[in-house]
């Protein structure tokens, strides 16, 4: 009966989570129209941060109580999520054109602090300890990195404009309002509600926290970034679909693990390096494909080409396990 009320629970959260996501892209795209802000700057911050809000609450709880594979299994897991699962199924839907300085300077920047992600938690690689630990310097680092990253998307906000013939409806200064209050307070609730309630489903059958960091959780806190992306798709809002992945992956790395370490300190198991380097695999490939074919352009079959890969990175998590 336990696990009748978890299940429910889960598909509770995840009624919740669609419902959010669908009111924020609304209420952030009328934002856009309104204030003369494109809808790119809109996705990389707005909702990015939204979108990004479970990953927060869950990894300073983890830290908090001594779980730093679960903190570390989350970000990493949740990046990969973001990039093969969400784009692969949003550029599925609806083939997704990126704007230049998306490919010139946002993902370029993705990939630079993954890499500095990684250099900062292998001190035993690149320092010659004994062992790895993201330390509170590290995260005032990648806090560091994360204020550098905001005031350059504020100042960009000046010289982005609107795209002319957009399907973009615009509200009422409450309607809009709500929809936004709204969209947040649902990702985070219904977040919260998936990833809680998975996470007893995992431990009745008796699954590892890091296997759990790198699945349950880091999909039920990318249930957000999925339905975001997926209902902007839908709707033909592409930079708000790209926006979110892209920024929902530095807010991920710089904010919600530099906030987590900043409060506690963490050990790293080197273990999670293989997802690492799949995680800058799979940003090196988006790159290339900006070059490729259709230039500027995810087009469906590179979309499903993460799809595939999504998979095949699942078979392998269990296999390691």
């Amino acid at each position: 009966m336990t696990l009748f009320i978890h299940f429910l629970l889960i598909i509770v959260g995840f009624v919740i989570l669609i419902k959010g996501a669908g009111a924020l892209v609304d209420g952030a795209s009328s934002l856009a129209k309104r204030f003369h802000v494109s809808d790119l700057a809109i996705g990389l911050t707005i909702v990015a941060l939204g979108t990004s809000a479970p990953e927060l609450v869950v990894n300073i709880m983890s830290g908090v109580d001594g779980h730093p594979e679960v903190v570390f299994g989350n970000v990493i897991g949740s990046n990969i999520f973001n990039l093969f699962l969400i784009l692969g199924v949003a550029g599925t839907i609806y083939p997704l054109p990126v704007q230049r300085s998306t490919v010139m300077r946002e993902l370029p920047f993705s990939l630079f602090i993954t890499l500095l992600l990684f250099y900062l938690i292998n001190d035993a690689i690149f320092n010659g300890e004994d062992f790895n630990r993201s330390s509170l310097l590290d995260g005032i680092i990648l806090v560091g990195f994360f204020a550098i990253f905001i005031s350059y998307v504020f100042i960009g906000l000046k010289n982005h404009r609107p795209v002319e013939k957009s399907n973009i409806k615009v509200y009422s200064s409450f309607g809009m309002t709500w929809r936004i209050l709204f969209g947040l307070v649902g990702l985070g609730f219904g977040g919260k509600f998936v990833v809680d309630n998975a996470i007893e489903v995992a431990r009745i059958f008796d699954v590892s926290e890091k296997l759990i960091g790198l699945t349950i959780i880091a999909a039920g806190t990318s249930l957000p970034e999925l339905t975001t992306s997926a209902v902007a798709a839908y709707k033909r809002q592409a930079d708000i679909a790209i926006g979110n992945v892209v920024g929902s992956n530095i807010f991920n790395i710089l904010l919600v693990l530099g906030l987590t370490t900043i409060v506690t300190p963490l050990d790293y198991d080197p273990v999670l390096n293989t997802d690492i380097y799949i995680l800058i695999s799979g940003t090196l490939l988006l790159l290339l494909f900006m070059f490729t074919i259709n230039k500027k352009k995810l087009d469906r079959w590179e979309s499903l080409l993460y799809l595939i890969t999504f998979i095949a990175y699942m078979i392998y998590l269990f296999m390691r396990k």
